[in-house]
């Protein structure tokens, strides 16, 4: 990590020590200890959830704006850190081993901006639980590989240092129920009919291309694969000659009580909830955006809560028709 000044936090305290064991300035070792005010449960799911991991990632005043993770043996990593002056350090790895919540062991690598590697690293995470707190361990130990490597590597205390500190500031934001509600457009109808029924307007494609779509619009299917990474593939004609090309992939179908899929562009995610009431069925959709910013763009660009609820009311006269 770039170096910057350590910042201590009160929330946590630490002790740390750093040895050169092989005695050049283009290796460094360094082992840190912190013992966090929060369920080490809490702890863990910091360091592997993205959303949370790019809030205290990286020195002091730094930002995230790139944090992907793929959590699973094999599977890699990557953050790019924005300095204030814009400029970027791209960094990432490979998981080695996880085991939740008490370890992660993975690789951390530095790139310049064409990713060309400049060190090579190697961390072990552990998560102890101490009656409610959290010990966490840290030793990584990285290797320069181009000849400014020492520069960088005179930084690593510094920076995992900070980089703790803003986890310890962070915490007690993530050990709160998260709340989606600012990042979600909803509603919910009513039906005359079998929840069966309305599943399957909501899954056949002879069905769907008759209500899909706000006021006005008209739709053509190309695919429609209703599986667990099944695709849907459809352009809906809009009321004014404009096209609109859709893609959408399932990510869970639980017949008839529930579908999950996901949206490619815009990207959010879509759950329709099927619940029996008597002989109706309640139906709810949550649209789900990455941020409440994203969600609000949508909504005024696209009209789309309206939109959902326009869509929802020809379901319902659809339906309406079919059973009467």
């Amino acid at each position: 990590m770039p170096a910057n000044n350590p910042n201590p936090s009160a929330t946590s305290s630490a002790s740390a020590h750093e040895s050169s064991a092989v005695g050049n300035d283009m290796e460094r070792e360094l082992t840190l200890v912190r013992i966090f005010d929060a369920p080490r449960e809490v702890v863990f799911k910091a360091w592997t959830d993205p959303r949370q991991l790019a809030k205290w990632w990286g020195p002091k005043v730094f930002t995230n704006p790139v944090c992907e993770v793929d959590l699973r043996p094999g599977g890699a990593w990557r953050i790019v850190m924005r300095a204030p002056d814009g400029t970027e350090y791209p960094c990432s790895g490979v998981y080695r081993e996880i085991v939740e919540p008490e370890r992660l062991v993975f690789t951390n690598n530095a790139t310049d901006r064409d990713g060309n590697p400049l060190i090579e690293g190697f961390t072990t995470v552990i998560f102890e639980d101490l009656a409610g707190k959290t010990k966490l361990t840290l030793h990584t130990r990285a290797i320069g590989l181009v000849p400014y490597a020492p520069k960088m590597l005179a930084g690593m205390e510094a920076g995992w240092t900070q980089s703790l500190d803003k986890l310890a500031a962070s915490l007690p934001a993530f050990a709160q129920p998260e709340t989606t509600s600012d990042r979600e457009i909803v509603a919910t109808r009513v039906f005359d009919a079998p929840r069966e029924l309305v599943f399957q307007m909501w899954t056949d494609p002879q069905h769907v291309s008759h209500w899909w779509g706000p006021k006005g619009f008209s739709i053509t299917i190309h695919e429609m694969d209703v599986r667990p990474g099944g695709v849907w593939r459809f352009i809906m004609h809009g009321p004014d000659g404009r096209d609109y090309p859709n893609e959408i992939v399932y990510i869970e179908i639980a017949s008839p009580e529930r579908l999950v899929y996901k949206h490619v562009s815009p990207p959010f995610q879509s759950t329709a909830t099927f619940v029996e009431r008597g002989r109706k069925t309640e139906l709810t959709v949550r649209m789900l955006f990455e941020s409440a910013a994203l969600r609000d763009e949508i909504a005024q660009e696209f009209g789309a809560v309206e939109g959902l609820n326009q869509e929802l009311d020809r379901l319902r006269q659809y339906v309406a028709d079919k059973v009467h």
